[in-house]
């Protein structure tokens, strides 16, 4: 763990901690939003599984109110026009997430353990790396948002090993690990994330 948390402190102390800060400057600005965004937000969420970050930000810019306002049918075309994966499967499950307006609307002010189960249980499309990612963005700072990129990084300095399946179980047990490493870098999970994503990608996106 020395090693990784070494190169965190590092990139602490030049310009990507610039770039860090600001964007979470910009997460915690989406608890002012209005449903309408936040709504695209969930559906950016929904579209990154199996996905790409910068795809996927890409189709969110373009469809804008589309996520709230088209049918089923226009939607899934919207989809497959921008390229994105599993077109059809993506628009109903934005479609369905439409019936839980209300709630969306709350979920800033939610625990946030508490709000990402209701997000797992309740919206299609959803698991424990897409509601982290959702609820980071809008503000919550606790939650590790856990894919390929974060294992590869834990793998490489020995902190565990590559998991077959990411259950719910070996999810929890990679953020404690996670965690860890945040509290030694004093820094949220929400901060640590940007910086174990740039030290992957070279990259700070949201």
């Amino acid at each position: 763990m020395k090693r990784l948390l070494e190169s965190v402190e590092n990139l602490k102390k030049g310009k990507v901690r610039e770039l860090v800060d600001s964007r979470i400057r910009e997460f915690k600005q989406k608890g002012e939003k209005t449903i309408n965004e936040l709504f695209s937000e969930l559906c950016f969420c929904i579209l990154t599984a199996n996905s790409t970050a910068e795809r996927c930000i890409a189709v969110q810019d373009k469809i804008k109110d589309g996520f709230l306002k088209l049918k089923e049918e226009q939607l899934a075309d919207n989809l497959k026009k921008h390229s994105c994966r599993f077109h059809t499967k993506r628009a109903s499950y934005i479609i369905e997430a439409r019936k839980h307006l209300e709630e969306l609307s709350k979920i800033i002010e939610q625990d946030s353990q508490k709000a990402r189960e209701w997000l797992v249980k309740n919206i299609k499309g959803i698991g424990y790396k897409e509601s982290s990612h959702f609820l980071r963005n809008i503000g919550h700072q606790n939650l590790a948002i856990i894919d390929f990129h974060i294992i590869d990084l834990l793998v490489k300095h020995n902190l565990t090993e590559k998991p077959k399946t990411l259950t719910k179980k070996e999810y929890f047990k990679l953020e404690d690990t996670l965690r860890t490493i945040a509290t030694n870098t004093q820094l949220s999970l929400a901060e640590l994330d940007l910086y174990l994503w740039y030290m992957e990608t070279g990259k700070v996106l949201k």
